[in-house]
């Protein structure tokens, strides 16, 4: 495990969008899991700016997204389908075809389920990005997630749901439920980058570098993957020597 400690989110997104764009100069058939949330947020504008500059296209790119919420249609503003277009796709050269995110609004979720992780087995995650939430999950692999975990619908944890309101006008709108790829699956990327900062996720990057493996913190995984880089500004590393 890589710890990669910078001074602050703009240098961590920058380092990560290096990271990126070096491999897609390398290989430019790659495929990419990418993830959601405000911290990737700075990575997703560093990668536009570098690819409107044509340091490197996203044309061969295919793309995979952690987790989708249940009950949003593509075009709800909540929804991942919509953050992913507005924050990254319709900004780069990337094929539609090639961007691929779960179905939330699926009559059969458990169908889509296996259709998501069938269409992953075709193409193994190059780089994976993560994010880590205060509970330690990843995508929405919840604490008490098995650790053999494929594509699966989960209930969300009410700190995930609290967390998540602020995105959202009332506490009553903020979904219950979302299909997320499991443990199993995101340890089978190739390489995973995982992004942390401000104090508030300093207790969890504690855990995830130097706690127990436990399926309690499905973060802790990560300590058994041969190539994992975390990327973290020194307020989440504070609680680290």
């Amino acid at each position: 495990m890589e710890i990669i400690s910078v001074t602050h989110y703009e240098e961590m997104s920058e380092r990560a969008a290096s990271i990126i764009a070096e491999h897609l100069r390398a290989k430019p058939q790659t495929t990419l899991g990418l993830a959601t949330g405000s911290t990737p947020e700075g990575l997703y504008e560093k990668l536009i700016k570098r690819n409107l500059q044509k340091e490197f296209s996203f044309k061969g790119v295919t793309t995979f997204n952690l987790d989708e919420y249940v009950g949003l249609s593509k075009d709800d503003p909540n929804s991942y389908h919509y953050y992913m277009n507005d924050k990254l796709f319709k900004h780069i050269d990337i094929n539609p075809e090639n961007a691929h995110l779960p179905n939330g609004t699926a009559v059969d979720l458990d169908q889509e389920c296996r259709n998501y992780e069938g269409l992953m087995k075709d193409h193994q995650i190059d780089i994976q990005i993560l994010g880590i939430g205060l509970n330690g999950h990843i995508g929405f692999n919840e604490p008490g997630t098995p650790f053999s975990s494929r594509t699966h619908v989960v209930d969300l944890a009410e700190s995930t749901i609290k967390a998540n309101s602020r995105f959202f006008e009332k506490m009553e709108d903020v979904p219950t439920k979302a299909i997320t790829i499991g443990l199993e699956t995101i340890m089978e990327a190739k390489k995973i980058i995982l992004l942390a900062s401000g104090e508030q996720k300093a207790e969890a990057m504690k855990r995830l570098i130097d706690g127990e493996i436990t399926e309690s913190f499905p973060a802790s995984i990560l300590q058994k993957h041969s190539n994992v880089v975390i990327i973290a500004d020194q307020a989440a590393l504070t609680l680290m020597k």
